[in-house]
């Protein structure tokens, strides 16, 4: 059980990790859009977070689920997209919301409603769904061919006699 939970701890922080510098993305293309290149304050919202999803999936492949099953990479690939989307939706739905529906305008409060609410609920529902239908782990008879053959490569390798080079 203790070993499941720092199992988990640690995939935490890794996405967490990914997904602070995904923020960072987020915010300054997000601003840049609205402030600098007077858009829509959603439409700004999903050009970012369009360009969030995409650091995100490197990230999260190659650093906090690297060890995954990678034979089905188009399939994977295809449910990040499709998961991202629902996050995306909420995201910038809590900004339409509030900019809109409830007439919150200052750049404050845009702000907060996209990358304090809304990304914070759409988080939440992505660690969830990459985690749970994404990024799935090797199946454990994989995984556990994949560890004996990897510990019977190294064995090899340092059973065998040391490599004696002739001096010129």
């Amino acid at each position: 059980m203790r070993s499941r939970l720092e199992r988990l701890a640690r995939e935490i922080a890794k996405f967490g990790a990914v997904g602070a510098i995904g923020f960072v993305v987020n915010f300054i293309v997000f601003n840049i859009c609205v402030h600098g290149f007077d858009l829509a304050v959603v439409r700004s919202g999903v050009i970012a977070t369009a360009v969030a999803i995409g650091t995100n999936y490197i990230g999260n492949r190659h650093w906090t689920y690297r060890d995954c099953d990678r034979k089905r990479r188009s399939r994977e690939l295809s449910l990040f997209l499709l998961f991202s989307g629902a996050g995306l939706v909420i995201e910038n739905g809590i900004l339409a919301l509030s900019h809109y529906g409830f007439g919150f305008t200052s750049p404050l409060a845009d702000n907060l409603a996209k990358n304090v609410v809304g990304l914070g609920i759409g988080t939440v529902f992505r660690f969830w769904s990459y985690r749970t239908w994404v990024f799935q782990a090797l199946p454990a008879r994989v995984a556990v061919e994949t560890a004996e053959s990897f510990l019977a490569a190294e064995s090899r390798r340092t059973d065998a006699p040391p490599r004696v080079d002739a001096q010129p």
